[in-house]
C-alpha cells in the first residue's frame, strides 16, 4: 500500500530532532500515502488477489478519531444513494474479487458507511487517474481509493477526516530488531531509502549521521536488506508489513521502531473525496466513519485485512 508521491521539509536542533522524531502520536499525528495529483501506484500487496489471514495474535488498531470530538448527526433525509468511486487494481485496498465484483478494504468500507447511513449504495472500479475527473463530471458522488489529501487535490474536491493515515517505518533483519529507534542510534548505520521519496528527505532531515543508500525501487532496497547490505530500510510502512509478511522477505525480517507520522513529510491522511461543496455528503461520512470507529466495526474491519500492523 505504499502511496505513491512524496513530499519535505527540514529540522535544526539535535534535541529538537529526537523530540520530533520519537513523538509518534499515531492519534495526532498525520502521514501520507498517495499525495498530490492523482496517479497510478504500484500494486499496494505482494500478491495480486491478497489473502485475509486471521489474526494470530492480538494487535493494537490505531485510533484515527478523538472521542472528545462526536460528530453531530447530519440531517440524512436528502441522500438516497452514494455512488462509490474506487479504483481497479489496488490489493488489499481495491480488487476485483472471485465473483467479479469490486473488494478490498475500501469497498467493504463503503458498504459498511451506506449500511450506517441507511442508503443504497454502489461501487464502480475506474483507474485511478480518472477517478477525479469522472466525480467532477457527476458519474459518481464520492472516491473512496486510498486517495491522500494535498493541496492540490483539495482544489478539486472536499474531503472527509482521514480514515487511515501511512506512517513511515525502520524495518531490520530479525537477528538485530530494535524496539527503539533515535537518530543517535543510527549514527554510522547503513540505511536503505527510495531515491527521491519522502522517506530520504525525512532521513537526510532528522538522522543526519546515518549512511543513507539509495535505491531506485522497493524490490532493490528490499533486496539489500535481505543480503545484509544495509542495516536497516526506510519506507511505507503498510507496503512493509505485507512484505514481512509475505514470502518474498523469506522471513528475514521485521520492524523496528515504532511509527514515523510527521505531516509535513509524509501527508495529511487518506480522505473520501466529494465534489466541492458537497458539504452533507461530506459531513453524512465524517458522521458515519465515527460511528463506525465506536461500534467496533472500524476496528474489526482493519483486523481482517492487515494481519500484521503498521502501526
Amino acid at each position: 500500500m505504499a502511496p505513491a508521491h512524496q513530499a519535505k521539509s527540514s529540522k535544526s536542533a539535535r534535541s529538537l530532532l529526537t523530540a520530533l522524531v520519537v513523538g509518534t502520536c499515531l492519534f495526532a499525528g498525520l502521514s501520507g500515502a498517495k499525495a498530490q495529483a492523482p496517479a497510478k501506484r504500484p500494486p499496494a500487496a505482494p500478491q495480486a488477489t491478497p489473502q485475509v489471514a486471521p489474526q494470530a495474535a492480538p494487535q493494537a488498531v490505531p485510533g484515527f478519531w478523538d472521542p472528545r470530538r462526536r460528530p453531530e448527526r447530519p440531517d440524512l433525509s436528502r441522500l438516497t444513494v452514494i455512488r462509490f468511486l474506487t479504483e481497479t487494481d489496488y490489493p488489499p485496498f481495491n480488487y476485483t474479487g472471485a465473483d467479479g465484483n469490486p473488494a478490498g478494504f475500501n469497498v467493504d468500507l463503503a458498504r459498511s458507511l451506506c449500511e450506517e447511513i441507511k442508503v443504497t449504495c454502489t461501487v464502480q472500479m475506474r483507474r485511478f487517474e480518472t477517478l477525479v475527473d469522472a466525480l467532477s463530471s457527476n458519474r459518481g458522488d464520492a472516491i473512496i481509493a486510498s486517495m491522500a489529501v494535498s493541496p492540490q487535490l483539495r482544489a478539486r474536491v472536499d474531503f472527509t477526516d482521514p480514515y487511515y493515515r501511512v506512517p513511515a517505518r525502520f524495518a531490520s533483519r530479525k537477528d538485530a530488531v530494535m524496539p527503539e529507534i533515535r537518530p543517535e542510534y543510527l549514527e554510522g548505520k547503513k540505511v536503505g531509502i527510495i531515491a527521491g521519496s519522502a522517506h530520504e528527505a525525512y532521513l537526510k532531515a532528522m538522522f543526519t549521521d546515518a549512511e543513507l543508500h539509495p535505491y531506485p525501487n522497493d524490490d532493490a532496497m528490499r533486496a539489500a536488506l535481505r543480503k545484509g547490505e544495509v542495516d536497516f530500510i526506510f519506507g511505507d510502512a503498510i507496503s512493509l508489513a505485507f512484505w514481512i509478511n509475505g514470502t518474498d522477505s523469506g522471513d528475514c525480517c521485521a520492524f523496528s521502531g515504532g511509527p514515523f507520522v510527521e505531516s509535513r513529510f509524509f501527508g495529511e491522511g487518506i480522505g473520501i473525496a466529494v465534489r466541492k461543496g458537497n458539504d452533507v455528503l461530506r459531513q453524512a461520512l465524517n458522521w458515519a466513519l465515527f460511528r463506525l470507529w465506536e461500534k467496533g466495526r472500524y476496528t474489526d474491519l482493519w483486523l481482517r485485512y492487515f494481519s500484521v500492523s503498521p502501526f
